[in-house]
């Protein structure tokens, strides 16, 4: 591999990444910005940054083309070990206690995937559930009228979380890119709900069906793609998601006779790879 392209919350994690899969260190390539990172509300009017890296050429004079063997052994052995001049912003996030229980992901490949929300096993009462709504609605409310948008919040009956409808002329604003707005949406009330100790309650917010849209994308994606690996022969990587897209990559393949998935990376920037079995 001569360049990658890659996304990152600012140029520095950007460079970082493409620099993991190149397996060079900074002084080895040229990096060109091609979109600069931009800040916003709740990731309203955000914007991540995108870099090309690309691995310097090594222009060889004719005397020396008999010794190129020897150069390129040498340039391995000089290689850095450290990746100067590139800040690590993959953190992970332990100052949040969510006072939950952790479950396990496993793909058909057997990989763990670790740090997602166990789903209640048991009916919400009424109580837990008036409780949980008396603490979500008001929330997401406030939260909403400070940014500025037209929204409302219908609870809706699920045995096994809260779930909140939320309608109005903003949807398309807090629902965001690709659904970033909403999943920060949802953390921040899931944590406001799940505040004082008990079981964990799971929360889901949802905005013109776009849970069950995405589902259907994610869906055909997987199996557009896992075709592509079987005609081709070549892995694919998929974009950055967070856990439950993933696990919906991994569950749309799991039985495919001629492909494996597995995830690879560190949240925010793990992702899924499709490859042959």
């Amino acid at each position: 591999m001569e360049f990658t392209e890659k996304w990152g919350t600012d140029v520095d994690t950007a460079v970082q990444l493409a620099l993991e899969d190149l397996k060079c260190g900074i002084d080895e390539v040229e990096v060109k910005v091609i979109e600069e990172p931009s800040r916003g509300f709740f990731g309203i009017g955000s914007k991540l940054a995108f870099v090309r890296v690309e691995k310097k050429k090594q222009e060889l004079p004719k005397e020396d083309i008999v010794e190129k063997s020897s150069v390129e052994k040498e340039k391995i052995e000089a290689k850095p070990t450290k990746k100067e001049n590139v800040k690590t912003h993959v953190k992970a996030e332990n100052s949040v206690n969510l006072k939950e229980k952790k479950a396990s992901e496993k793909t058909p490949s057997g990989e763990v995937i670790k740090n997602i929300p166990e789903e209640k096993a048991v009916t919400l009462t009424a109580e837990e559930r008036a409780k949980a709504e008396s603490l979500a609605i008001p929330f997401l409310t406030e939260v909403s009228e400070k940014m500025g948008l037209s929204l409302s919040f219908v609870p809706e009956e699920k045995d096994d979380c809260i779930f909140i409808n939320i309608s109005g002329n903003d949807t398309g604003t807090i629902i965001g890119k690709r659904g970033a707005t909403l999943d920060a949406i949802q953390y921040l009330t899931s944590l406001v709900v799940n505040k004082e100790d008990g079981e964990y309650i799971r929360v889901v917010l949802d905005a013109e069906n776009y849970r069950s849209k995405r589902e259907k994308t994610l869906e055909a994606l997987a199996k557009r793609l896992s075709s592509k690996v079987v005609k081709t022969g070549r892995s694919v990587k998929l974009e950055p998601m967070n856990p439950y897209e993933r696990k919906i990559i991994h569950s749309t393949l799991q039985n495919n006779p001629r492909v494996i998935t597995k995830s690879e990376g560190q949240d925010p920037y793990r992702r899924v790879v499709i490859e042959l079995k």
